[in-house]
């Protein structure tokens, strides 16, 4: 059971029978004598998703919960149920569209280099490569010697992901795209 001083971005917690992945840590060292510093987590809840937030103090135990990283390939999808098979000894694993809705834009068929997140040999949810290249299906035409300016036009992707590019791009081309902010990065 490690103290919440020693918890890490990435780890997984369990607080009261709910399975929480550190997503980002605050720490606010309070100048009163005597005062602890305190370590504000937010969490994502596994499975299913969703938000929690909670304070610490340093000498706060947190009870560890056994985490495997896996690395997965996309598969198909049958119903609300997506099917990501292990590259190493394929099993195959299956998750429904609510576990894995914030990742669900960037997922293609056959993508690989996606890690799951399993507890028992049970998973919990996937973690997407931090950049992604997809091609952009549909945008409006750029306007002829517009390249100079920094002004940006809305893009639609096969996954149905929509977002600003620069107006200097045309449908057809691959870009590259950061899925934790879901902004565009550079041509691929």
């Amino acid at each position: 059971m490690p103290k919440a001083a020693d918890v890490k971005r990435g780890n997984l917690v369990e607080i009261n029978g709910q399975y929480m992945l550190v997503q980002q840590i605050d720490i606010s060292s309070p100048t009163a004598r005597g005062a602890k510093t305190l370590y504000r987590m937010r969490f994502s809840k596994l499975p299913g998703g969703g938000r929690h937030e909670e304070t610490f103090t340093g000498d706060d135990m947190l009870k560890d919960a056994a985490l495997e990283r896996r690395k997965v390939s996309y598969l198909y999808k049958e119903g609300d149920l997506y099917t990501f098979m292990d590259t190493e000894d394929y099993t195959q694993y299956m998750l429904n569209s609510t576990a894995i809705e914030a990742e669900l834009p960037y997922l293609m068929d056959g993508m690989e280099d996606i890690m799951a997140l399993l507890v028992d040999d049970n998973i919990l949810t996937i973690e997407l490569p931090a950049t992604v290249v997809m091609e952009i299906i549909e945008t409006v035409p750029g306007m002829k010697a517009a390249s100079a300016t920094g002004r940006t036009k809305l893009a639609k992707f096969a996954t149905g992901l929509e977002l600003q590019v620069p107006e200097y791009l045309e449908a057809g081309e691959k870009v590259k795209i950061n899925t934790e902010t879901g902004k565009f990065l550079s041509r691929a």
